[in-house]
C-alpha cells in the first residue's frame, strides 16, 4: 500500500492516537505508552489465534499504523496458534505486552476488545468471535 501524502500519514497517526486514548480511558490509566503496549500485543495475539483469512479481513479495517503493528513479526507458517483456553491466551498476551507498568491482563484484553468493537463492523467483530474458543471469548467479552 502506498502512502499518498504527508496528510495520510498524519491521519493514520491521529487515528492510532485516538485508539490509544480510548484504550487508556477504558483501562482507567493515563499512560499512552502502556495503552500502546496493550493494543499492539492484543492485536498480535488476536492475529495469531485467528485463521489467516479472518486476520486479513480484520487488518483491512484497521488504521494503517495499527495494521503495521498487527502484522509486525507475522509468520504465516504458524497460523492459527492453538491457544484454546483462557490462561494460555492471557499468558501469551502478558508476554507480548513486555515490560512496563503492571496491568491486569484480563481487563486489558476486555478493554481492547471494547475499543476494537467500536472501530470495526459488527459483522467482522462477530466473525472474529465465532473463530475463537468459548473460553477466550469469555475473556474478551466478560459478562457484565
Amino acid at each position: 500500500m502506498t502512502v499518498g501524502s504527508v496528510d495520510s500519514v498524519e491521519r493514520t497517526v491521529h487515528k492510532a492516537n485516538e485508539w490509544m486514548k480510548e484504550l487508556a480511558q477504558e483501562m482507567g490509566i493515563e499512560s499512552r505508552e502502556t495503552a500502546w503496549r496493550v493494543l499492539r500485543a492484543y492485536l498480535q495475539v488476536l492475529r495469531d489465534r485467528l485463521p489467516m483469512e479472518e486476520g486479513a479481513q480484520l487488518a483491512a479495517q484497521l488504521p494503517q499504523l495499527l495494521r503495521g503493528a498487527f502484522y509486525e513479526g507475522f509468520d504465516p507458517g504458524h497460523q492459527p496458534v492453538k491457544v484454546r483456553d483462557r490462561d494460555a491466551f492471557l499468558a501469551l498476551l502478558a508476554e507480548r505486552m513486555e515490560s512496563g507498568d503492571p496491568v491486569d491482563v484480563a481487563e486489558a484484553a476486555a478493554a481492547a476488545t471494547r475499543v476494537l468493537r467500536g472501530h470495526i463492523t459488527e459483522g467482522e467483530f462477530d466473525d472474529i468471535l465465532s473463530d475463537l474458543p468459548e473460553e477466550i471469548r469469555g475473556v474478551l467479552e466478560p459478562a457484565r
